[in-house]
């Protein structure tokens, strides 16, 4: 018997499979960009993702003629500053795959900024996940010493995203 959209359907070894809820999701990875998510409910745990989209590689814009040095210049082969790394060990961390928001509303300033002394509980973002704003909170007392993602950017579950020293 064919299976209708969005219904439930029983599977051989009784389980039920709510092809609404995969559909949805999968329209979620679709909108979002991200590449997997996972839902869990006290009687089950729906992981939807997909592999990554090869694309064909961007073609090669033609280089503008190099311009000559002002007097004084640093040459044009000094190699320019690298950042340096930032260590994300004891990073605040993404609880969930979702949206990140740095303010309340896009009018609003920013929960924090960097530099800002934050408390233990203070909000330093928001994650967007299912249509559900979540709070990431700093764990301890401290100052903000980085944020690693932008405003409306998609994160991963375990991403680092801020740091607070």
């Amino acid at each position: 018997m064919p299976e209708k959209k969005g219904t439930t359907t029983a599977r051989k070894g009784g389980l039920n499979v709510d092809t609404a809820l995969v559909r949805e999701l999968a329209d979620i990875l679709a909108e979002t960009g991200l590449t997997e998510i996972v839902v869990e409910d006290e009687d089950r745990k729906i992981r939807v993702s997909r592999g990554a989209v090869a694309s064909a590689p961007a073609p090669a814009a033609m280089a503008a003629p190099a311009a000559m040095p002002a007097p004084g210049a640093p040459a044009a082969d000094a190699a320019p500053a690298q950042p340096k790394p930032v260590d994300t060990a004891n990073a605040v961390k993404s609880p969930m795959v979702g949206t990140a928001y740095l303010a309340s509303d896009p009018g609003s300033p920013n929960f924090v900024k960097v530099g800002d002394s934050v408390k233990a509980g203070d909000t330093l973002l928001i994650v967007e996940a299912m249509k559900v704003m979540n709070p990431i909170t700093a764990p301890k007392d401290g100052t903000v010493k980085e944020m690693l993602i932008g405003n409306g950017e998609p994160v991963e579950f375990d991403q680092p995203l801020a740091i607070v020293e």
